[in-house]
């Protein structure tokens, strides 16, 4: 008995087993329209397979499509005791069986429903696509597109050509009043067209952009057409996707370069702070001058940023790319090759500093080169001569020759002038030291104390050479200085009677005039004739 009633119940489930398998093993045909799958059948009807009757079905549906007349709400529905029907007007579209409710967790009539909905939806959307009417309707769009794109290329034209305008009167302004105050103006002939020619472009590249946005968007309007303007799109989404989807990727590294930035940047605000107050005299270092203060933070912050670009480096993208280092290597190369010299000038810069030959506003002699100093950085020095020349130098070249620096001691030992006269022998010393020392006291610029002194430097074939020595606080007013000394000691020797004959001076006096202006003479000179004693 019990095997009596255990037997319906294994071959009812060994049907759901096989209906089971069924389902997992048949996907389905797919009823496809216009590219767009509408539903799937499972199983066959009649004298068709599920592949036949789902080319019939697709036919069909086809066949109402191309009807001018379609309208989805005529399609129906009805249900008898083994099919459920769904007809357009009198024609049939499908049939739904019992099988294909099986494949389902609906009844056949459900389905059939879902089916019908399904028809009038997709169906719907299809022929209102390709209607006459929403054609027109396309091509109206179209044309709105068309000539909203005139409209903005038009408004584009004008704008810029407004803005030629503005910028050209602002320009001429400008121009009146610089020429107003005497400032030359012959080069807005060759700005102009910089500015015409940027223009040009700025407009074009703005009109390129306009037609390349309305392409997608003409192309989006009819069905046939969408891929396109997916593709077109894509040109400019893509890219900018990849580069929103990098930067965000890169936001950690960029906050450590940040991080790394800014503990660098704050810690060269401190040593400038040290420098500034090194160099006002605000606090001393043993050993350490005032004026090595900003030279030695220079050197400092270029090896920090240098030792923060290093360290940065890996974090920029691209860093471990192959073109990136070789492009780096190349560079650094070039660098090494192409600076030679200007390392060189560097280095002796750097020597320079630390070594304080000169400084700035300092008379100083390189070379055959006198004047002031008016510039002094890490490659070159520039000198201004009394003659307003401004002459360039190497610090190379400086490194290698020797150096006179006239003011270094100027204002605590006091330079010495000096300057050499030749006086025959007849004259006193005596009194030719005197009028030297009255000469150098009487002059502008020369020091009281110490006391102007005299020293014989020669005692020549037919004179000696007396050099005058006096101390000045005033380098920079050398020349002058030399002038008014030498000025001042023609006076004296011309009001004392001495005449300075240089370079040699002449025993023969018999019959010469005395060589001093005639101002400085007593107003009964006579010239001495000549003395001739007959020989006996």
């Amino acid at each position: 008995m019990r095997i009596k009633y255990l037997l319906p119940v294994i071959l009812l489930c060994l049907s759901f087993n096989l209906k089971a398998q069924t389902i997992l093993t048949n996907g389905g045909v797919p009823i496809i329209v216009n590219k767009d799958t509408l539903f799937k059948v499972y199983a066959g009807q009649g004298m068709f397979d599920v592949q036949e009757r789902a080319e019939v079905i697709t036919r069909r549906i086809n066949g109402l499509l191309n009807s001018i007349d379609f309208n989805p709400d005529s399609l129906t529905l009805t249900n008898d005791t083994s099919l459920s029907v769904i007809a357009y007007k009198s024609q049939v579209v499908m049939a739904v069986n019992d099988k294909d409710a099986s494949f389902t967790e609906l009844n056949r009539a459900k389905l059939a429903a879902n089916y019908l909905t399904i028809l009038r939806k997709k169906l719907g959307n299809v022929f209102e696509r390709n209607s006459l009417k929403q054609l027109t309707v396309n091509v109206l769009e179209a044309v709105a597109v068309v000539i909203l794109l005139v409209i903005l290329i038009w408004g584009v034209t004008r704008a810029f050509r407004w803005l030629k305008l503005k910028i050209i009167k602002a320009w001429e302004s400008r121009l009146a009043k610089l020429a107003a105050k005497g400032a030359p103006v012959g080069y807005a002939n060759r700005i102009f067209p910089l500015i015409n020619s940027v223009l040009r472009i700025a407009r074009l590249l703005i009109i390129i952009l306009l037609v390349y946005l309305a392409l997608p968007l003409l192309f989006y309007i009819f069905p046939s057409s969408k891929p396109y303007a997916t593709l077109l799109l894509g040109y400019i989404v893509d890219p900018l996707k990849s580069i929103l989807v990098a930067f965000i990727h890169y936001i950690p590294n960029l906050l450590t370069i940040a991080v790394i930035f800014t503990v660098t940047y704050y810690i060269v605000k401190l040593v400038k702070f040290i420098a500034r107050e090194i160099e006002q005299g605000a606090f001393s270092i043993n050993g350490f001058y005032p004026e090595w203060a900003m030279p030695t933070y220079n050197i400092i912050r270029v090896l920090l940023y240098a030792f923060m670009f290093i360290v940065i480096f890996p974090y920029l993208p691209g860093s471990d790319s192959k073109v990136f280092q070789g492009v780096t290597v190349f560079l650094g190369v070039l660098f090494s090759f192409g600076s030679s010299s200007a390392i060189s000038n560097m280095v002796s810069g750097i020597v320079l500093t630390y070594m304080r030959p000169f400084k700035a506003g300092d008379r100083v002699k390189l070379g055959e080169i006198t004047g002031d100093v008016i510039e002094k950085n890490i490659l070159v020095t520039r000198v201004r001569t009394i003659k307003n020349e401004d002459i360039t130098i190497p610090n190379s070249t400086i490194l290698n020759s020797h150096t006179v620096n006239y003011t270094s001691t100027a204002k605590t030992l006091g330079l010495i002038l000096h300057t050499t006269i030749t006086i025959g022998y007849d004259a006193p010393w005596q009194q030719i030291h005197q009028l030297l020392i009255s000469a150098a006291e009487a002059t502008d610029g020369i020091l009281p104390e110490p006391k102007p002194f005299v020293l014989q430097t020669a005692l020549n074939d037919f004179n000696v050479s007396y050099q005058i020595n006096a101390y000045t606080a005033s380098p920079n007013q050398m020349a002058a200085i030399y002038s008014r000394l030498h000025q001042n000691i023609q006076d004296k020797f011309n009001e004392a009677g001495v005449e300075i004959m240089s370079p040699h001076y002449s025993a023969l006096r018999d019959g010469n005039h005395i060589q001093i202006p005639d101002d400085y003479l007593p107003n009964d000179y006579k010239t001495p004739g000549f003395n001739v004693k007959p020989s006996e």
